[in-house]
């Protein structure tokens, strides 16, 4: 049994116990192997991932875990024993072509029907969906499997850049700093578990910037993850207060659980001078992608969950340059496997593999949620990522910018900008939007002091007050 799954219930104790009591337990803690630390699953997967190099054992191995997760599916979930007749059938691809397409609502209409009646409570891991979700939704993971083989993947992931898990890395993803509460109190904390010096993501205005640059300057970490919102006010502070000390040494940065959008992704790499890679995963653990060090497109990991991309009567799509559903197929969750399960996330298809990585499906780019489309007067749907703060020139000094909208055609931009923006900037933005929407949607910009984050520190860039599931079958603009 790993060690972490067992300590892990003690985290939110351990981060907020003194130095002096933490230190010499983390010390100890790290001295141990990953196989004690994390079970011998972790070293299982890190070992499939390094097997299967060529497309052909690639392939092969996403092939057995298919058939083997559609088998026990079929065998001892309730959802999916009706389909037990079908396993005859020689391909697994086949097979999961006749079963249906679910959803956050199915699983939680009646959540029983997903569970493997052969497997224990006590092997359940119960989990929540975040994020962007409006209305969370219960599920469960497998104890002693899930959580290490997410340690696999994302080490894989950090191998790109050459991250070690050694490495001291800045973390600025929505951990809250106990001390940054108190008058005077830290800001920032070192946790050596992980090697991560962390950030509060709660005090992301310029006046504590330097605060942040002293933490940084005698730290000195070697690789950054962070929330993309997160991390560009520090970069822009960065940006016009150089840090060499600091920036000179950065060898990589990993961006996770949002969208990054150009005007970010440009500052990130001025700054840091060094790979920016983008990351996509999600709380049920379906699949994951990331992007690569010559490559900003998104590879899904054929080891981690087998990918689908389909419309919206969910028929696949085949052809590049063409926007979809993600859908997938768990892995190695005999608990409650997800069977073709709709993430809520939709892609561009892409149009090649990557040289380095044959068989890893591959995607332009990952839109978000529905939630993060705007809804023209006409119905259209244009992509938040469309409408990049770089149309805007006027907003060449933003903090923060995030939209909302009530009504098709009608869109607010809110802006968090260094000084006044005059009115006549404020309808050349307007203006920009119109042009970006083909006319589509009108826009009122607003200046705000901020722009409050999610509980779980993310800046969502559209608080969308329409049901865009009305409206998907309309054309949409990416």
């Amino acid at each position: 049994m790993p060690i972490e799954d067992l300590l892990h219930p003690l985290l939110k104790y351990y981060l907020e116990a003194p130095n002096w009591l933490t230190d010499p337990a983390a010390r100890a803690y790290t001295l141990l192997p990953p196989n004690i630390r994390l079970g011998g699953a972790y070293n299982e997967f890190r070992d499939q991932i390094a097997a299967s190099r060529g497309l052909a054992a690639t392939r092969q191995l996403a092939i057995r875990k298919l058939e083997a997760a559609l088998r026990w599916a079929a065998e001892t979930v309730p959802a999916y024993q009706k389909y037990r007749p079908l396993l005859r059938r020689d391909d697994p691809e086949r097979l999961l072509a006749q079963l249906p397409v679910t959803d956050k609502l199915d699983i939680k209409r009646d959540p029983a029907r997903y569970l493997s009646s052969a497997m224990p409570a006590s092997r359940r891991l119960k989990m929540f969906t975040g994020g962007s979700t409006r209305n969370p939704m219960q599920f469960y993971l497998q104890k002693h499997v899930s959580r290490p083989k997410e340690y696999a993947f994302i080490q894989n992931f950090r191998d790109r850049v050459g991250a070690g898990p050694d490495e001291l890395t800045l973390a600025l993803r929505g951990r809250c700093v106990a001390s940054a509460a108190k008058p005077g109190g830290s800001l920032w904390m070192y946790e050596p578990i992980k090697r991560q010096l962390i950030l509060s993501s709660d005090h992301l205005e310029k006046r504590f910037m330097p605060r942040y640059s002293e933490a940084l300057a005698r730290h000195r970490p070697a690789f950054i993850e962070a929330f993309p919102s997160a991390l560009y006010p520090l970069a822009r502070w960065l940006e016009a207060n150089p840090l060499p000390e600091f920036t000179r040494g950065v060898k990589g940065v990993m961006l996770y659980s949002e969208n990054a959008y150009g005007f970010q992704m440009r500052t990130f790499r001025e700054v840091f001078r060094c790979p920016v890679l983008k990351h996509y995963g999600h709380s049920e653990r379906v699949l994951m992608a990331a992007s690569m060090p010559d490559d900003d497109r998104y590879l899904f990991w054929p080891q981690y969950g087998w990918f689908e991309l389909l419309d919206a009567d969910d028929r696949p799509i085949t052809r590049p340059g063409v926007l979809g559903y993600v859908v997938g197929t768990s892995f190695d969750n005999k608990v409650m496997p997800f069977v073709r399960y709709r993430t809520g996330d939709l892609a561009l298809l892409s149009d090649r593999e990557h040289g380095k990585l044959p068989g890893y499906p591959a995607c332009e780019r990952i839109e978000g949620r529905l939630q993060e489309f705007l809804v023209c007067r006409d119905h259209r749907l244009i992509s938040i990522a469309a409408l990049g703060a770089q149309h805007f020139p006027e907003l060449s000094g933003i903090e923060a910018i995030q939209y909302e909208q009530d009504w098709p055609g009608e869109v607010t931009l809110k802006a968090v900008t260094d000084g006044a923006l005059p009115v006549e900037a404020q309808k050349r933005i307007a203006a920009a939007i119109r042009e970006k929407t083909q006319g589509g949607c009108e826009a009122s910009v607003v200046q705000v002091e901020r722009i409050e984050r999610t509980t779980r520190g993310k800046l969502r860039m559209l608080i969308q007050h329409l049901d865009i599931s009305n409206y998907f079958g309309a054309a949409v603009t990416v």
